[in-house]
C-alpha cells in the first residue's frame, strides 16, 4: 500500500509525485530571505559559510534581504531570529549546531519554532553520513515554522553549509513557503 494514498483516499491512480510536482509549480521562483551566522570568531569579513548560502541562494533566483553574524549565544540568536523573521519568509542560520559547550542555536532556534520539520535534520544526517560517515550524528542541524517563517538552523562548516542548500533547501524553498502561506 502507497503510504500517500491517505491524501486522496477517492482516486485509485493518485500519485504522489505529481501532487508534489503541482505544489512546486505553484510555488514563488523567488524567496525572501535572512542569512544569520552564529560564531564567536567570524566576522561579516571572514564568514565563508554565511558567503556560501548569500551565493547559493541568488544563484537559485532568490533575494537574500540581509545578513547578520551574532555570537553564540541563546539570548542572541533567538533575538535576531525574531528581529528578521517578520521580514523574510526564510531564515537560514549557520553555527553552533554541534555539542561543545558554547553550542546553543539548536535550543535558542527550537525555542523559537511553531511547528518543527524533523525531516529535516534527519535528512541532512543522513546525507552528512554519506560523505563523512558517523560523524554525522555530532551534528543538530534542524528547522521549522515560526509564524509564517521558515527557520534551517545549518552547521558552521562550509561544506556542511553546501550540501544542505543543495540537496534539500534550495529544492523545496519555494514549496515551504507555499505551504506557509496557504
Amino acid at each position: 500500500m502507497n503510504i500517500w494514498h491517505h491524501a486522496t483516499p477517492s482516486s485509485e491512480s493518485y500519485n504522489p509525485l505529481v501532487s508534489i510536482e503541482q505544489h512546486r509549480q505553484t510555488a514563488p521562483a523567488s524567496v525572501r530571505c535572512f542569512v544569520l551566522t552564529i560564531s564567536d570568531t567570524r566576522t561579516a569579513s571572514d564568514d565563508v559559510s554565511g558567503d556560501a548560502i548569500a551565493a547559493l541562494l541568488t544563484g537559485g533566483g532568490h533575494v537574500v534581504h540581509g545578513r547578520a553574524v551574532v555570537k553564540d549565544d541563546p539570548a542572541a540568536v533567538a533575538g535576531a531570529v525574531r528581529a528578521h523573521a517578520s521580514d523574510a519568509q526564510v531564515v537560514i542560520t549557520t553555527g553552533g549546531t554541534g555539542i561543545t559547550s558554547r553550542d546553543s542555536t539548536y535550543e535558542a532556534i527550537t525555542g523559537l519554532l511553531d511547528k518543527r520539520l524533523d525531516g529535516f535534520g534527519e535528512l541532512f544526517r543522513a546525507l552528512s553520513y554519506a560523505e563523512i560517515g558517523s560523524a554525522a550524528m555530532l551534528s543538530r542541524a534542524c528547522a521549522g515554522t515560526m509564524g509564517r517563517t521558515a527557520i534551517f538552523a545549518l552547521p558552521g562548516s562550509e561544506n556542511a553549509v553546501r550540501l544542505a542548500m543543495t540537496k534539500l533547501i534550495l529544492p523545496e524553498i519555494g514549496h515551504v513557503v507555499r505551504e506557509l502561506e496557504r
